[in-house]
């Protein structure tokens, strides 16, 4: 199928008045206010609840980050559908609510829905603990967002399914994060001592980005997948450099693509935020620190998943 510019996140359909989308310097600072306030909010509220035991918190949350980057697949589908000259499941302005900023909102009510009733089911003795029927609800609403993905590569053209993608940018980020965490623990341990397999999940998540926006840039027009291309500013502002330093896309008469040093970025930067949630941090502020290693996921495997899957279904 053919595929608009990773990163841009189409969303009208032709008889609609829009704005060309797009990143920009103004509109990232924009999502960052967003993010901040509703972290602030997020904070609050949570301080109601008891999270403890907090790292399982953390890990049963992770499906819903998942959930997040799927499900903003999903609205690219729909204009992959229009595109196809056919209607989707959801038309604008309805399906608003799974593009920026919006999604995080929605993804946000979803997740404390889940939440709550997590949490009514333990009061009534239902369960043992909140934090297994969390990670069950998270892995069935992300289940669910894939099966539609997939059931839309079966019944359309303008869906096509490449499961290899998902083989590669999975097994890059796994193998890679394993092998830094493991390299952290032997010659670094003060960065995983407080954080533990935590600290494996904040790199995993930002491997996924890094290897999805690379395969994205660089290899997907090699294959044959589509016209993608990254939109952001950092990352057009890396490539762009790292094009000029190289003299193009090759290296001694090899093509290696110009948009290799992101990944590398996005190991380096994650493991030397890390460096800050030492023990110390982690037993005086456990809630405000799990709050802030969720978001640090977040921000890096909700983007790498929705890159990931929109590229795996050629949308």
């Amino acid at each position: 199928a053919d595929s608009p510019e990773f990163g841009c996140s189409a969303s009208a359909y032709d008889a609609a008045a829009v704005a060309e989308p797009g990143y920009t310097v103004v509109s990232t600072l924009g999502y960052i206010l967003v993010l901040v306030f509703m972290l602030v909010g997020v904070y609050l509220l949570l301080q109601l609840f008891d999270l403890s035991p907090y790292r399982n918190f953390f890990f049963a949350l992770v499906p819903f980050m998942l959930f997040g980057g799927a499900l903003r697949t999903v609205e690219d589908a729909f204009v992959a559908a229009q595109r196809a000259g056919e209607t989707p499941a959801v038309e604008f302005p309805a399906s608003a609510v799974l593009i920026s900023p919006f999604i995080y909102f929605t993804v946000f009510a979803i997740a404390l829905a889940a939440f709550l009733a997590s949490k009514w089911l333990s009061l009534q003795d239902l369960t043992e603990t909140y934090y297994y029927p969390l990670a069950a609800i998270g892995s069935t609403v992300l289940s669910g967002t894939f099966g539609y993905l997939l059931s839309l590569a079966v019944t359309t053209e303008y869906v096509t399914l490449h499961a290899s993608i998902l083989v590669i940018v999975i097994g890059v980020a796994t193998v890679t994060a394993a092998l830094t965490y493991a390299a952290m623990d032997r010659y670094w341990p003060i960065v995983t001592a407080g954080t533990g397999l935590m600290s494996l999940v904040v790199i995993w998540g930002h491997a996924i980005d890094g290897a999805a926006n690379v395969l994205a840039n660089d290899w997907t027009h090699v294959w044959n997948l589509g016209n993608y291309s990254a939109k952001h500013p950092f990352n057009r502002f890396l490539i762009d450099t790292t094009n000029s330093l190289q003299g193009g896309t090759e290296i001694a008469g090899v093509y290696v693509g110009d948009g290799w040093p992101f990944f590398f970025v996005k190991i380096v930067v994650p493991v030397l935020i890390l460096s800050v949630f030492d023990e110390q941090f982690m037993e005086e502020s456990p809630r405000f620190a799990v709050m802030l290693l969720g978001a640090i996921v977040a921000v890096g495997l909700g983007p790498g998943t929705r890159d990931m899957v929109r590229i795996a279904f050629g949308i």
